[in-house]
């Protein structure tokens, strides 16, 4: 076990360097410098003005020279500062990324606990009324825009009956509730975001159940257990669906990435204080030491819900503890 976690974790190693490497250089190749923000606007700025900026950033520096020094400052923990308010960028980052990372979770955890038993169920009972219903929601699932769903929801639930809150993460009185009531109070803001989060993989991931579920349900072995005589329960829970689980565990973990780039949508929509709302912020005002930090917690995330995958399937398959 602990090999095969240290080669996973040698192989994710170069990617990140690449990812670090292409990020970084598409962001510097990009028109324009976190400098236009502070003398375009201002008519008393001269280009003089400009040139001193960039040199005391250290942006007159040659592409290659800044990439280093900012590696060497990311290894500590150092992303530097942010050129909008001068704020440490980390310090931006421990405000944001627990919120993100909360919705994120949620998200996940509401996608395995609907779509295994709705992927399971439809498998079973393939081509009844609920199998037919769950196609249906899978491919509305699939159709319907993140953002479009977002703003259908905050106008049905939130303003025409007013059952959520459309905006934020707290009520205006946040801080007169006691302990339990700031729980119940962020609780009830986050339901329209973590739903919105979930739909798109709530479908697939339980078409995939299905899909894979039904491959199982022909084996030799599942047609053996059943002349056994064991329950159908026993069959379907212990023998179909943990091999049913095998290419779902992969599929969550490639998912991740597309719920983290979700939250600048839903986080932005939401007005929810988060890394996608931070990352959005920077992009418009340019601040580099920003958007880079945000990319790099992005990919790390993305690449520990690999690892956490990997191991899930090494648990999971027991002819990868073979090799």
């Amino acid at each position: 076990m602990i090999g095969f976690v240290l080669k996973r974790i040698l192989n994710i190693i170069p990617v990140f360097l690449g990812i670090t490497i292409i990020s970084f250089a598409v962001i510097h190749l990009a028109p324009g410098s976190p400098t236009d923000i502070m003398t375009q606007l201002n008519p008393k700025a001269s280009l003089e003005a400009q040139a001193r900026m960039e040199e005391l950033f250290g942006l007159d520096k040659p592409l290659h020279v800044q990439y280093i020094e900012w590696v060497r400052r990311i290894v500590l923990l150092d992303f530097g500062t942010s050129y909008t308010d001068g704020r440490p960028v980390i310090k931006k980052i421990q405000e944001r990324l627990p919120i993100t990372i909360l919705i994120n979770l949620l998200a996940i955890i509401t996608i395995l606990a609907l779509a295994i038993p709705i992927g399971v169920k439809s498998a079973v009972k393939r081509g009844s009324f609920f199998d037919r219903s769950t196609t249906l929601f899978v491919f509305l699932g699939f159709a319907v825009p993140s953002f479009w769903l977002a703003l259908l929801c905050m106008s049905f639930f939130g303003v025409r009956l007013g059952w959520f809150p459309v905006s934020g993460i707290t009520s205006l009185d946040f801080e007169n509730f006691s302990s339990l009531g700031k729980f119940f109070d962020v609780a009830h803001h986050l339901i329209l975001p973590v739903l919105v989060a979930s739909i798109g993989g709530l479908a697939g991931i339980s078409r995939y159940i299905r899909q894979s579920m039904l491959g199982v349900l022909q084996q030799d072995y599942i047609r053996t257990a059943r002349a056994k005589g064991l329950p159908e329960k026993v069959v379907i829970r212990k023998h179909a669906l943990r091999n049913a689980l095998l290419p779902v565990v992969t599929l969550l973990g490639l998912s991740i990435p597309g719920l983290i780039s979700g939250s600048v949508i839903f986080e932005s929509i939401f007005n929810i204080p988060g890394m996608g709302r931070l990352m959005v912020e920077s992009v418009f005002t340019r601040d580099y030491n920003t958007i880079m930090a945000g990319l790099v917690i992005s990919a790390a995330l993305t690449l520990m819900g690999n690892l956490v995958a990997d191991i899930t399937y090494f648990y999971i398959d027991p002819r990868i503890r073979i090799k």
